[in-house]
């Protein structure tokens, strides 16, 4: 997943931001309200995040004013709420503002991630289950797993975000530029040849029929019609 992570704390924010990282996930970073608005509202990148996690008290906007502004806006990305407001009516205002969840902070690690993930589930109305099928081929977001013909295939972190983009999206083009912003933060640098070296391992394990390369414009994997 491709998440938003809007919180002021350099130190917290750095902490969540490796350990969700460790997950496989891959993680923007904003410290102020003013900041996240701006990349939501005007970044042509926005409507590629998966998830918003959003503290309340930040500078130059408060939370609950930006998350008003991005629904405003028609920003539907799941918002997460992560908070030391741990009222009742605090989190009435959070949920009534936008909010899909909220939690209390210290926030525990694996909880997190687990139900940001129950977000993207929510989120993804086309798909009845987290596994995802293709031939013989089965990717498994919550155990972080592929097999082919019942055989487990070990890929980097970066090839199963790649795998499993192009697999939610079968029969799509995604474009070299989508998929190096679901693949990579802001800030970070990315080799000329990253993607295709990601692809060719990927074809390596799974077969070099699965993905199909569409010239001058990106990657898809074909949709499997369904039997008669």
């Amino acid at each position: 997943m491709r998440i938003l992570l809007i919180e002021d704390n350099i130190d917290l924010a750095d902490a969540i931001r490796m350990g969700l990282k460790t997950f496989g996930h891959t993680v923007d970073l904003v410290h102020s309200g003013t900041e996240a608005l701006t990349s939501l509202t005007t970044r042509r990148a926005d409507a590629d995040f998966d998830v918003i996690l959003l503290d309340l008290g930040l500078p130059g906007m408060d939370g609950i004013d930006l998350l008003k502004a991005i629904r405003k806006h028609g920003t539907p990305t799941p918002v997460m709420i992560l908070t030391a407001r741990d009222a009742i009516e605090d989190r009435v205002l959070g949920l009534n503002a936008g909010a899909d969840d909220y939690m209390t902070k210290p926030v525990d690690l694996k909880e997190l991630e687990a139900r940001t993930r129950a977000l993207k589930r929510r989120s993804t109305t086309e798909a009845i289950s987290t596994v995802i099928t293709h031939g013989d081929i089965i990717l498994d977001p919550a155990s972080h797993s592929v097999t082919k013909a019942g055989e487990t295939i070990s890929i980097s972190r970066r090839e199963f975000s790649l795998l499993q983009k192009l697999m939610e999206n079968s029969g799509r083009v995604i474009s070299r530029e989508q998929l190096n912003q679901s693949l990579y933060g802001w800030g970070e640098s990315i080799d000329s040849n990253a993607l295709e070296v990601h692809v060719h391992n990927i074809r390596k394990r799974l077969g070099n029929k699965l993905i199909r390369t569409i010239r001058g414009v990106g990657y898809m994997i074909e949709k499997i019609s369904d039997p008669l």
